[in-house]
């Protein structure tokens, strides 16, 4: 079903939880699906990539019980090296949903099953390439076709660890998935060597969420990665508590500092989470900000006044290097866009394979709003003014709806976005957030 969502000048106040991080939901399925026994999940996320991860992890073996307090249950035997007369079946289809993460870290693991597997997607993940199983996987032992290095693939293992080299540079995401699957087929003295890692803190999650679960792998300073075959036995069941996000957190802290202040309660200032830099932009522009217990309020620049009426934010415009972080480009832009100045942001060449390509999604979409944007090389100039009323388009890219809502909160009259609906991606509460906090969202299925 579509939706249209128009969001009115409005001031914001209150106090929010953050959502949960998919990033961390969605490595924490990966692990419990290759931990023998039983895995508690503590604060799960609902986004549809969570919901993906979910039932990636239940078509390869996984039980998912919901318990009366929420939490999750799962009860896993791992994936079976061979193929076998239970689930997984020969024939089986997997559906990695619109999740770019989930197809690059879930392949590894499937191809641990010695059955062929079909691995599904919909949406923009048809597009976007995925060139480097082809490359890669021959290397591990894993037959695999591929649609010209896009969906659908066709595995089949096991994955045998083996010493390789893979690119970083497009995406660390792959190298999650090898990580997760080599521990799990029991590597020892094996080394994957990366050239030119980016995303290294999305690395950090992976490796922090693998020593929650009892397995050690040694990091050599992001260039080769090195299994030594030890782990630790874990009590059973082990619990797991999935991180407020960061990602989903940015647009509320950016909200925050432009029509706030709003407290923003759930976010880990220690959280090796990528995202976690959008407090360097926020500080770098001279927002309002505080830290409590587990807690931050987020306002304007000190002097600004807060609603609709009121003028710019008072904020300052800044450089930003996003290129480990590119998530981050749709509330910087946002941001920027209250910014007095011209902001620059470089690390625009990691977005032309997301769900939409949001360099030139961006640049469209907040020209409509009257916010010019140019791309120059790896760059991206902002230059703030003022938001004005329009019509914008989400692309069906949940960050984009978010940044346009955003910025919408002290345009000159209603921004409306078309395919509203793109946020259940990643932030399905993110319109019903922004209504706690006293904004003016309606929302209409069409």
């Amino acid at each position: 079903m579509s939706m249209l969502t128009t969001i009115q000048p409005s001031p914001l106040n209150g106090i929010i939880l953050a959502p949960a991080s998919k990033s961390s939901m969605q490595r924490a399925c990966a692990a419990a699906l290759l931990r023998k026994g039983r895995t508690i999940i503590r604060h799960p996320g609902h986004s549809n990539d969570d919901k993906a991860a979910l039932g990636v992890i239940r078509d390869l073996g996984a039980t998912i019980t919901t318990r009366p307090d929420g939490t999750l249950l799962i009860h896993s035997n791992g994936v079976a090296p061979a193929p076998r007369t239970s689930a997984p079946s020969p024939g089986l289809t997997v559906n990695c949903g619109e999740s770019g993460l989930g197809l690059r870290m879930f392949a590894p693991i499937i191809a641990l099953s010695g059955e062929s597997i079909r691995v599904i997607g919909e949406g923009s993940l048809l597009n976007r390439p995925m060139d480097f199983f082809d490359e890669i996987f021959p290397q591990l032992g894993i037959r695999v076709t591929s649609n010209k290095g896009k969906l659908p693939l066709e595995i089949k293992g096991p994955l045998q660890p083996r010493n390789i080299e893979i690119d970083g540079s497009l995406s660390s995401q792959f190298l999650t998935g090898l990580l997760f699957a080599f521990q799990a087929a029991g590597a020892e003295n094996v080394t994957i060597r990366v050239r030119q890692l980016k995303s290294r803190p999305y690395i950090d999650l992976t490796l922090h969420v693998m020593r929650h679960f009892g397995w050690h792998v040694e990091n050599r300073d992001y260039e080769a990665f090195y299994f030594s075959g030890l782990h630790e036995d874990k009590p059973d069941p082990l619990e797991y508590t999935v991180e407020g996000d960061w990602s989903g957190g940015a647009f509320l802290l950016v909200a925050g500092a432009i029509a706030g202040p709003i407290t923003i309660r759930g976010l880990d200032t220690w959280s090796t989470q990528a995202d976690k830099a959008i407090l360097q932009a926020l500080c770098d522009c001279h927002a309002s900000m505080t830290t409590g217990d587990n807690e931050l309020t987020v306002g304007p620049a000190p002097g600004s006044s807060a609603g609709p009426e009121a003028g710019p934010a008072h904020l300052k415009a800044f450089r930003f290097n996003a290129t480990d972080c590119p998530d981050l480009f749709p509330p910087l832009v946002a941001l920027a866009a209250y910014c007095e100045g011209t902001t620059v942001i470089t690390g625009v060449s990691r977005l032309a394979h997301k769900e939409s390509n949001r360099g030139l999604t961006l640049q469209e979409e907040f020209g409509k709003m009257g916010i010019p944007i140019d791309l120059v090389g790896d760059t991206m100039l902002i230059r703030g003014g003022t938001i004005k009323s329009a019509t914008v388009h989400s692309r069906h890219d949940h960050r984009i709806a978010m940044a346009c809502a955003v910025a919408a909160l002290k345009a000159t009259g209603p921004v409306t976005i078309e395919e509203a609906q793109a946020v259940n991606k990643s932030y399905p509460d993110f319109y019903r957030d922004l209504q706690k906090l006293a904004g003016h969202v309606n929302p209409t299925a069409i």
